[in-house]
This record gives C-alpha cells, sequence and structure tokens, in this order.
C-alpha cells in the first residue's frame, strides 16, 4: 500500500508539474491520535504545524527557516456517542505572540458538541472569523473522520447481530447501491435510485 501511495504521489507531481522546476516552501502537516480510556472514554489529539522553507519575515519579526509558523493543539475528550466532554486548544507557536494565542479558552465552548451531529456547520458558525483562529478551526474539521477510524481500529467491517456495518454510506464507494458494497457487503446491497443496475441486466 506505501508503495503503491509513492507511485501515485510521484505520477501526480509530474502531472502537475509539467517538467517545470519547482522549489518547495511550505509545508503544513496535520496530525490527529486517538487514545481509548480505561474508563471507557477516547481522547483525541489533534496538532496542525506550518512550516518555511526560508525564513520567513513577519511584522512581528523573522520566522526562521524550520521554525513552526503556526503550531496548535486541540484535544478533545469523547463518548462513545461522539459527544464532547471536555476540550482544550493550545496555540504554542503562533505569527502574533500575545494575540493569537489568547484564543484558546473560547474553545471550550467545544463541549456538548457531537462530531457525527451538524459538527462541521457548528464550528464554521462558532469559530470560524474573528470569534476564533483559523487554523485551529480548520483543523477541528478533521476530528469527526479521525474519530470514526479510532473506534473502528476494535470493530469489525462486517455486520453483527444483523446490524449495517458502520462504515456503509459514509463515502461513494461504500454507498449501499454502489458495485462494491454488491461485492463485499450483498446483505446491505440496494438497486440504484435510476434502476441502471436494471438496465445493464437487461442488456446482458
Amino acid at each position: 500500500m506505501r508503495c503503491f501511495h509513492t507511485i501515485a504521489y510521484v505520477a501526480m507531481n509530474a502531472k502537475l508539474s509539467g517538467g517545470v522546476a519547482r522549489r518547495r516552501a511550505q509545508v503544513r502537516r496535520i496530525e490527529i491520535e486517538g487514545f481509548f480510556r480505561d474508563d471507557g472514554l477516547v481522547e483525541l489529539d489533534a496538532t496542525l504545524v506550518d512550516v518555511k522553507d526560508v525564513d520567513y519575515p513577519l511584522e512581528a519579526g523573522v520566522r526562521k527557516k524550520g521554525d513552526p509558523v503556526h503550531r496548535m493543539r486541540v484535544s478533545v475528550l469523547i463518548d462513545r456517542s461522539f459527544t464532547i466532554l471536555d476540550a482544550h486548544a493550545e496555540l504554542e507557536w503562533v505569527p502574533y505572540p500575545g494575540a493569537c494565542d489568547r484564543i484558546g479558552p473560547a474553545y471550550d465552548a467545544l463541549v456538548g458538541m457531537n462530531l457525527m451531529k451538524g459538527f462541521r456547520d457548528a464550528i464554521r458558525a462558532e469559530f470560524f472569523g474573528t470569534d476564533g483562529c483559523s487554523h485551529v478551526s480548520e483543523l477541528l474539521l478533521s476530528l469527526p473522520t479521525a474519530a470514526v477510524q479510532t473506534f473502528a481500529t476494535f470493530m469489525k467491517d462486517t455486520a453483527i447481530a444483523g446490524q449495517k456495518p458502520f462504515q456503509l454510506d459514509r463515502c461513494h464507494a461504500l454507498a449501499t447501491d454502489s458495485d462494491t458494497v454488491r461485492q463485499y457487503y450483498p446483505d446491505w446491497y440496494r438497486l440504484p435510485a435510476d434502476g441502471s443496475e436494471d438496465a445493464e441486466d437487461g442488456d446482458v
């Protein structure tokens, strides 16, 4: 799998660059770790880091090559219904020290939100613009799928006791009217609404 992604990445770059020389200037890394706790709850630790490959002049001073321009961390505690029970945001590296890093406590308002129920819309409404930090808010948008992947670590991807596998209808490949579901989860397959499969079957 690693080899496939490496080949695909190189091929994509070749297609985009068109043979023109290029030099990297910026790297953004987003990392989210999921932890199961002994009390049955789950913690998600999310980090966003921006680093320049050159010395970067800011009004507040020059940020040296390799030093983060941004490094934000957000931790949330969730239960098995994906409801946030506790939250903490910390802005460690910021372009405007003494200003950017004061917004962390605003993200205490994450408590009570549910990652699976309108979470991204709530983040945009609550924190985008001057009521939050754009980078912290962008980082939060990745939490729902990271939470699903954390719980999926110890879940079978097949149906249990007649329950629909959790991953179905969460992306285009696993829509219950897709060929993928017909192949791997036939009990949960349903015909496309447009009846396209019937037409194809009739042509065979």
